[in-house]
């Protein structure tokens, strides 16, 4: 994505959210879209910090919806609806110091080895039955964790599984990559 499709995104992104949080009507977007990049079809998610502090993040691995739309639709869910900020939700008083950062995910693709996965390069989508979990590329990074500890936390945090169940021939593991785009240090 060139740098002009990225800013769209973030002001998609920026104008969404602070629409829903000072609940102010708006006829969707005020951006113009004039890329076919941003009407294609892609996983998504957005992440929402404020002073370093995760606040927010929600997502979709794939989606038939135009990107910009999803964008549009994960920016307002991770601000409003992460099960982990049920109590604690983003105020009107904390917009100015909101930075947002979208990763743009490549199509899954399963692999045999966990193991081959690469650190801070592909995200993981872990699959056993009707449990699933799911990391961010960024979160291996972020943590410092082993190839071991990035399956494991995954399994147990986010798929509510047993730490080793990625070890288990059942156990479907994909992989993806995402292009990551975080907003500027200054709000633009």
């Amino acid at each position: 994505m060139d740098e002009k499709e990225k800013k769209v995104l973030l002001q998609i992104a920026k104008e969404s959210i602070e629409s829903t949080i000072k609940d102010i009507p708006t006829n969707k977007t005020q951006v113009q879209i004039n890329s076919p990049e941003l009407e294609k079809k892609h996983g998504a998610f957005v992440t929402l910090k404020t002073q370093g502090k995760l606040r927010g993040c929600i997502g979709r691995l794939a989606s038939d919806a135009p990107l910009y739309k999803l964008v549009s639709e994960m920016a307002v869910s991770a601000a409003i609806e992460d099960p982990r900020f049920e109590r604690n939700r983003i105020q009107p008083s904390e917009l100015d110091d909101l930075k947002i950062e979208i990763s743009i995910l490549s199509p899954l693709q399963k692999i045999g080895n966990p193991l081959d996965m690469e650190l801070g390069k592909h995200g993981i989508y872990i699959k056993k039955g009707f449990r699933n979990g799911c990391f961010l590329p960024q979160v291996a990074a972020e943590t410092g964790w082993t190839k071991e500890e990035f399956l494991s936390q995954c399994c147990h945090t986010k798929a509510g599984l047993s730490p080793d169940a990625w070890k288990e021939k059942d156990t479907e593991v994909y992989v993806f990559t995402a292009e990551i785009i975080p907003e500027a240090a200054t709000n633009t």
